[in-house]
């Protein structure tokens, strides 16, 4: 099943419904992907375990919050396992883990419990500068590199797309990530 495939669309719809069978083959058809973005995120493979549980514990209770006009379903599960995996990390924080509110219990580090004014703020601010930094890169690279980590196409995948060799759209990629490290380290 390709990462565009409608019938993504389909098994999200169910499975908003409480379809469970849906569910199961939305499990079978993209936790491999979610695992290994998680695995490129936390670099352990007992927290991308972890974190993948929680994520289709998400994705069943949030499934029916899925809108297709706002992106493909991949890029939606994917910033679902992005947040988790972010979420897990600043646990991790020594500087997190040793702070304790008035009920000595951590903080809490959930994106959607508690989410404050200024961290909302930052994080738009954030989002603004990816998005002057994509801008900046040519047509091929912006596309490889927002296939790639936006809707989770393997190099392969994207030379097919793209109708391109494969050493280019390794290229592409390899040379989009790192103008845009450059310009967002600016």
């Amino acid at each position: 099943m390709s990462h565009d495939d409608p019938r993504l669309q389909e098994l999200l719809a169910a499975t908003a419904r409480g379809d469970r069978a849906a569910f199961s083959e939305l499990y079978a058809a993209t936790s491999a992907h979610l695992f290994a973005l998680l695995l490129r995120i936390l670099r352990r493979r007992d927290l991308a375990e972890e974190a993948l549980q929680d994520c289709y514990v998400r994705i069943w209770q949030k499934s029916g919050s899925y809108s297709a006009e706002r992106g493909a379903p991949v890029a939606w599960l994917a910033s679902i396992a992005r947040y988790r995996a972010l979420d897990m990390l600043r646990a991790r924080r020594p500087e997190v883990s040793e702070q304790q509110n008035e009920s000595g219990e951590p903080p809490a580090t959930h994106v959607d419990e508690g989410i404050d004014v200024q961290r909302q703020a930052e994080d738009q601010h954030e989002l603004e500068r990816l998005h002057d930094c994509l801008a900046e890169l040519g047509g091929e690279q912006r596309s490889a590199v927002m296939l790639a980590y936006y809707e989770g196409f393997t190099h392969p995948e994207l030379a097919e797309r793209m109708t391109a060799p494969l050493g280019t759209v390794k290229s592409w990629v390899r040379r989009g990530l790192q103008r845009l490290r450059e310009c967002l380290e600016q």
